[in-house]
């Protein structure tokens, strides 16, 4: 699975997920892209999964009909591995 970790999610967490191709935004030569000119991006590039904590996203894009699926992390700091994934949720 190809995996993209959003801008606000540390670089080293790509490691978490060993038996995936995990990248981040930068690496994807992604970097600065707003919202929905990420999504675009990620998915014309062959990206399953987008991890984030960007609540903005499903709020602010229609995920829905997407060949990317989008999962909001939820962490007391973006900034440690102690995070929690927050399952699918209607918009």
């Amino acid at each position: 699975m190809k995996i993209l970790l959003d801008e606000c999610l540390p670089v080293d967490f790509r490691h978490s997920f060993p038996s995936h191709e995990a990248h981040s935004v930068e690496w994807a030569g992604f970097k600065g892209k707003k919202n929905g000119e990420l999504l675009q991006a990620a998915e014309g590039s062959g990206y399953q999964v987008l991890l984030t904590v960007d609540q903005g996203i499903p709020r602010q894009r229609t995920i829905a009909g997407r060949k990317l699926a989008v999962i909001l992390i939820r962490s007391r700091t973006n900034q440690d591995g102690r995070s929690i994934a927050v399952g699918p949720r209607d918009y």
